[in-house]
């Protein structure tokens, strides 16, 4: 009788017999693999793609149809042909009698908005830092009027605040005995200016308060331990942790702030004559008053190219001063 013996270990197997296949997505070391197919790639794409080609057509759109008008000869009291203009449209756009008024009011319409929003910003979200009773309402109160649409805000300002007979400050003025001044004719871009800086006021407020809260207090009481003066701790504390929120609130408002047309249109209509008129609303009078497409996307072309320059302006300045 023959007696089965155990053969030794391994003896009669398949080289590799004992060693497990690796599970799918996954090398003989347990590491998952990590390399993509095509296929996984290609599907992320797809699914984006009609998020970004609708964004794409509705930027490229209006902007190919601006560029086509401004080269044209296109007014909207003359149909039919519209003949190849060559640069004709901008040179009468820039050669109007309101073009370079309507640029240096543009100018000081940012300027002065900036600098007073800048300025008072910084101050109120110091004021409304402290701890104070009713510090939350305060700040509500203080930020609302961003929330007030353009052109309410016009209409506001226009009859409640500075209408020379029966407005706010014309009641302040005969109070102290002086003589009510007619802010929409006798200082119209002042007025303007008025309007949209309280309008942005709370914007920068907002963003100063969200960085001081940020502030090293530990920092601040030691330097006043050391004797330093509360101007001596705002000019070298506040000031310089206040600088990049200080240079986002500019490139913001700079932006939107070419484009102020709902307070001119409401309370001035650009006058008296041109003392009042910016570039958007120099571009509307040429589009619906006189008409004339071509002239309107002509500038409309410049305006485009005006806020490029101020953005790539302001992108060099803030990214030396992040770094």
């Amino acid at each position: 009788m023959s007696t089965l013996t155990p053969s030794p270990a391994g003896e009669g197997r398949a080289p590799g017999a004992d060693t497990a296949a690796p599970l799918p997505g996954f090398s003989q070391s347990g590491k998952k693999k990590n390399k993509k197919t095509a296929s996984d790639r290609f599907l992320p794409r797809l699914l984006m793609a009609p998020a970004v080609l609708t964004l794409f057509l509705w930027m490229i759109v209006p902007l190919a149809m601006t560029i086509y008008f401004s080269f044209v000869n296109y007014n909207l009291m003359q149909p039919g042909d519209h003949p190849f203009a060559r640069f004709e449209n901008f040179q009468y756009f820039i050669t109007d009698p309101d073009f370079w008024p309507a640029v240096w009011n543009t100018l000081l319409l940012i300027g002065s908005v900036i600098v007073s929003t800048v300025v008072l910003g910084v101050l109120l979200a110091l004021l409304v830092n402290e701890p104070f009773p009713g510090r939350g309402i305060v700040r509500v109160l203080l930020i609302s009027p961003f929330f007030v649409m353009p052109t309410v805000n016009a209409l506001l300002w226009k009859h409640m605040m500075m209408n020379p007979i029966y407005g706010v400050l014309a009641d302040l003025w005969r109070a102290f005995g002086a003589e009510p001044i007619d802010w929409l004719t006798d200082v119209p871009l002042l007025s303007v200016i008025i309007m949209v800086a309280w309008q942005w006021l709370p914007f920068a407020c907002l963003i100063f308060i969200t960085s001081l809260q940020s502030l090293d207090r530990e920092q601040m009481e030691a330097a006043r331990m050391d004797g330093a003066s509360a101007v001596q701790r705002f000019g070298y504390l506040t000031i310089p942790h206040l600088a990049r929120p200080m240079a986002v609130v500019i490139m913001i408002e700079m932006i939107f702030l070419l484009s102020v047309f709902a307070e001119i249109a409401v309370t001035t209509n650009g006058g008296p004559g041109n003392e009042s008129t910016n570039l958007t609303y120099m571009i509307f009078k040429q589009s619906l008053m006189n008409f004339d497409v071509g002239v309107a996307s002509a500038g409309a072309l410049f305006a485009v190219i005006l806020a490029n320059i101020v953005a790539a302006f302001l992108i060099r300045i803030i990214g030396k001063s992040l770094d």
